[in-house]
């Protein structure tokens, strides 16, 4: 694998910081979800029944020993629980708002990534043809058949490791979306049902 690598030329090693930045920030949001997901069964309506039984201070306990962002929303919740209801929307507004900006950090970049990546290989296909048919004409022609085609697929090399990291960072990428939005419609649900739910934690 290290001499394809290094057959591939120059370009290569953008392509292989590409594949070292990709694989960085696939880690640090596949550990930021892995964080964010709810750690107590149930625990929206566990809270929920808390403060039915207007216990709020158990409640909101529960919230801050409960890592995730359901609790984190349910507990600021029922700290502005006193606050009136033009408050209390712009208040969990702004929180959510903060929530989804940290989930989407980073993210991003593996758009980016995964369609540079597979540029530079293209480039490096280019490029290695372009020296390939250059020998060629050097030799007035006189280059033979395995000699032309170790030119051709020394300079497919960075096209192909340039797909084998656009591809899972690609994949990555929606992947991370889907997980984004379904992150917000469970912030939205949890605000309204909040925000109705008004006169029962005020």
């Amino acid at each position: 694998m290290w001499q394809w690598f290094l057959k591939g030329g120059a370009l290569m090693w953008p392509i292989l910081l590409c594949s070292i930045a990709s694989a960085a920030l696939i880690m640090d949001r596949l550990y930021y979800f892995y964080r964010s997901r709810p750690k107590v069964t149930n625990i929206d309506a566990r809270i929920r029944n808390l403060l039915k039984q207007q216990k709020y201070e158990e409640a909101l306990q529960l919230c801050e020993a409960t890592p995730g962002y359901i609790a984190h929303i349910l507990g600021i919740a029922i700290r502005i629980r006193a606050k009136a209801k033009e408050d209390k929307e712009r208040l969990l507004a702004k929180s959510a708002t903060r929530l989804i900006r940290a989930a989407e950090k980073n993210v991003g970049f593996l758009a980016i990534i995964a369609n540079i990546a597979p540029l530079l290989g293209l480039t490096g296909t280019v490029t290695g043809m372009i020296n390939c048919f250059m020998k060629i004409q050097h030799l007035q022609g006189s280059a033979n058949v395995a000699a032309l085609a170790g030119g051709v697929w020394e300079a497919l090399i960075t096209t192909a490791f340039g797909l084998f990291v656009a591809i899972p960072t690609m994949a990555f990428h929606h992947y991370f979306e889907i997980k984004i939005n379904n992150m917000l419609e469970n912030i939205k649900d949890i605000i309204a049902e909040a925000l109705e739910d008004a006169p029962a934690i005020a």
